[in-house]
């Protein structure tokens, strides 16, 4: 096995590649590097502002999904049926509305797409609001 071989790295990199926000892990990454070499006593410091905010955002998402437990977003939208079980590692943007043809839980499809928009623009609001409560007492 050489040490050289670019062969072993390219699946990882393809991989990196095709993952969402790549770029910015790098750009996070590479800033993290400057903040070592420039004063590493702060690297604790923003490993410990970084997991404030994650913890954040997960609470701020535990509080919506505890607020409005008959108001998700996913109870609105459906996955296309071409999907079939891949469910589980389905992108976010691969979810699309109800379609046009029957009504769903009683709700026109028109109004169920309104709904889960409303759903979804509620949602980022709470979190983003529980994150920067967050990250403005810390």
């Amino acid at each position: 096995m050489n040490l050289f071989d670019l062969s072993l790295f390219s699946g990882a990199l393809r991989r990196l590649a095709r993952a969402r926000m790549a770029d910015w892990v790098v750009a996070a990454l590479l800033l993290s590097a400057l903040v070592w070499l420039m004063a590493p006593q702060q690297i604790p410091v923003s490993v410990y502002k970084l997991s404030l905010v994650a913890l954040a955002a997960v609470c701020g998402w535990w509080i919506d999904r505890s607020l409005f437990p008959y108001a998700r977003p996913e109870f609105y939208l459906e996955p296309p049926p071409e999907m079939g079980e891949a469910r589980a590692e389905t992108a976010f943007t691969d979810v699309h509305v109800l379609s046009f043809a029957e009504p769903v839980g009683g709700l026109l499809p028109e109004h169920a797409a309104l709904l889960g928009r409303a759903a979804m623009l509620r949602r980022a609001i709470i979190v983003a609001a529980t994150m920067l409560a967050v990250g403005l007492g810390a």
